[in-house]
């Protein structure tokens, strides 16, 4: 069941020969009057043997003592294997994303504390010191000091064979890149001349940039370090040309696919290459423990295996995941709550959707075609097509009239929430729409009514989806319908995620359809920057973003007078000294996205389902399915769920 490759540490080889004796075992806990250090079951023999240090050498010297107390969370004990799925290989990556140990973090209230790091502070979001905890450590029990800082700062980021663009964007402000200190082994400064507010939410979201990196792992692939004979060596064995190649293979941090690679993480990969199952094992060095001096995280096992797409209902339904939210949707609650019915031992939580739309469509406005870049940069025809939807009618047919049909904004959680944004555009009028591609100069029509562009081609518009929610294709043909009335032909073209992507970047897409923003619940001390171009990843505008991100050198230039205000508004924000200023950047920006039209929102809202074992302790009831901020179960501590036996 289990390969057992050479680099694989001793530790690990060691854990598997009593892993069956042990993945299904609950340990009880008993209360103590204080936090006295229990030692780990799972890892008890290892410590018998000499193999590992004992807890108290393992924590660091101050750990992080986890909040259980109210809201519905309990202290638990440790032990058994909590089983998940996902539908591709590569999203192993999950596991970093639920995780969730993070530098700092937001916690259940979305409030940002330290959590790897001992403590922080700022002087005007100017200067920032990050204090880490004195005795640290990676997962293989090498210390975790401002050294790993050092090592990404000097021999990653700015190494232009590792990082030909150097330092990651959130770390530029205006151009400036910060100056970086290490004054002794458990602190850390960064500092800029301007103020850099979004400097902390950054290291909490669902994916971090991984400011620091286990030095003492990967100077064996670096040239300044390695010995010259040995790198060349593992290069050939890697099969890549150059030892950046290989530094970059094995530096995957995210990816979380590289068992050999130390990690922070509550759970460590233990499973080596590419398999139907995958499991992940308790972090013997994590830093975190609960009241009764008990090591998080509680399950000792995560096991998630790799099925399709269209299975993951299905073997919900039959009790084959533990805690699954990833790959269902609205259409499964049915089959879900009926396996429920049937006597299966879960519960099907309906958490509600942190995404600003629950379907959005994103004309690009970067597209490569000239005609065509010409028709969707007017305005008029965004908000056309827009008002071309019947928005009540998907509602009804797909979410039971559960979701919130209207334009994509902020959701009713955030302040910034107007309902006037919402309903911008979004009621279904098909004589508005066809007046205003009149307007544009669409008039002209074909032998079938569709519409055509200035240069005689018909208004086909191709919008491009990953093909992985039936949701959206079924809205979709809902629209094709809706547009026959307005001489728009719709045509749908599924693609693979990653090509679609690549698509869009390139230009070579014409209209693509995703969720909304991530984030639907900005507060005031959330960046705007996602609603300005500054990101290729908002698929209106690509090449802006390209050209923000890359400062000029590759990409275009945002040319629209609105995006020019969306851009001058986002530095606007990042230099504001007061809660008032940054709100009001929100609210414009927000009216801005409403009347122009960028993303053409759906709805809203939609239940999430989330698919709990009867005997998981600690899985909220009510919360939201939300991946920045959130890291969908991360801002929820899966490090704190555990099992019970006998409950009903």
């Amino acid at each position: 069941m289990f390969d057992f490759p050479r680099f694989l540490p001793r530790v690990f080889v060691r854990v598997f020969a009593v892993l069956s004796g042990l993945t299904g075992l609950v340990v009880p806990f008993c209360t103590m009057a204080g936090p006295a250090l229990q030692e780990t079951a799972f890892w008890q023999a290892e410590v018998d043997a000499g193999y590992m240090p004992s807890i108290e050498d393992r924590l660091p010297s101050i750990p992080l003592i986890a909040d259980l107390a109210g809201k519905g969370r309990e202290l638990g004990h440790q032990g058994g294997t909590l089983r998940t799925m996902v539908s591709r290989s590569k999203d192993i990556r999950q596991m970093v994303v639920y995780g969730y140990a993070r530098l700092i973090g937001y916690d259940h209230d979305y409030t940002l504390m330290a959590d790897i790091l001992a403590s922080y502070e700022h002087e005007d979001f100017k200067s920032f010191t990050l204090h880490l905890r004195s005795g640290h450590r990676w997962s293989d029990g090498a210390p975790f000091t401002s050294a790993d800082f050092a090592y990404w700062w000097n021999d990653v980021a700015n190494n232009p064979e590792l990082n030909p663009s150097g330092p990651p964007d959130f770390l530029r402000v205006e151009g400036e890149l910060p100056r970086v200190g290490f004054p002794d082994e458990t602190t850390v400064t960064f500092a800029w001349n301007n103020q850099n507010p979004n400097f902390l939410q950054t290291l909490a979201q669902a994916r971090p940039p991984f400011i620091y990196r286990p030095a003492h792992f990967l100077k064996q692939f670096h040239q300044d370090y390695a010995d010259p004979e040995l790198l060349a060596a593992a290069i050939e064995e890697a099969r890549v040309k150059s030892w950046a190649a290989l530094h970059n293979k094995r530096d995957n941090m995210y990816k979380f696919d590289n068992h050999e690679l130390p990690t922070l993480q509550p759970w460590v990969n233990a499973t080596s290459g590419k398999k139907i199952r995958h499991l992940f094992v308790r972090n013997p060095y994590y830093h975190r423990i609960d009241a009764n001096g008990v090591q998080l995280p509680y399950i000792d096992v995560v096991e998630m295996e790799i099925v399709g797409g269209g299975l993951v209902a299905a073997k919900s339904n039959a009790g084959e995941s533990d805690l699954q939210s990833r790959g269902l949707d609205f259409r499964d609650i049915a089959i879900l709550r009926k396996g429920e019915a049937d006597g299966g031992n879960y519960r099907t939580y309906l958490w509600g959707n942190g995404a600003a739309s629950q379907i959005a469509i994103y004309p690009n406005l970067n597209y490569n075609d000239d005609a065509w870049r010409a028709v969707l940069r007017d305005v008029r025809v965004r908000r056309a097509l827009s008002l071309g939807i019947d928005r009540k009618t998907i509602n009804n047919a797909l979410y039971f009239k559960l979701a919130k049909p209207g334009a994509m904004t902020v959701l009713p959680a955030s302040p910034f929430f107007d309902q006037a944004n919402r309903d911008a555009w979004a009621d279904y009028d098909v004589d508005l729409a066809n007046s205003l591609l009149d307007e544009a100069g669409l008039d002209a029509t074909d032998r079938n009514g569709i519409r055509q562009l200035p240069d005689g081609r018909p208004m086909e518009l191709v919008i491009e989806t990953a093909g992985e929610r039936q949701e959206v294709e079924n809205a979709l043909q809902i629209i094709t319908d809706n547009w026959r009335g307005i001489g728009v032909k719709l045509v749908m073209r599924p693609l693979d995620r990653d090509i679609l992507r690549n698509r869009i970047y390139a230009g070579t897409s014409m209209a693509a359809v995703w969720f909304g923003w991530d984030n639907g619940l900005p507060q005031v001390y959330t960046s705007p920057d996602y609603l300005a171009p500054r990101y290729q990843e908002f698929f209106a505008w690509p090449k802006w973003g390209q050209y923000f991100q890359t400062n000029g050198e590759v990409g275009e230039a945002p040319d629209l007078p609105e995006a020019q205000r969306l851009m001058e508004l986002a530095l606007t924000w990042d230099r504001a000294t007061t809660d008032a200023e940054r709100e009001a950047v929100w609210r414009e920006m927000l009216k801005i996205h409403a009347d122009q039209v960028y993303g053409i929102g759906i709805l809203a809202e939609a239940p999430q389902p989330v698919v709990v074992n009867l005997n998981l302790r600690n899985v909220p009831k009510k919360a939201l399915w939300a991946w920045d901020p959130g890291a969908h179960f991360g801002i929820h501590r899966p490090d704190e769920f555990f099992f019970v036996e006998g409950a009903d």
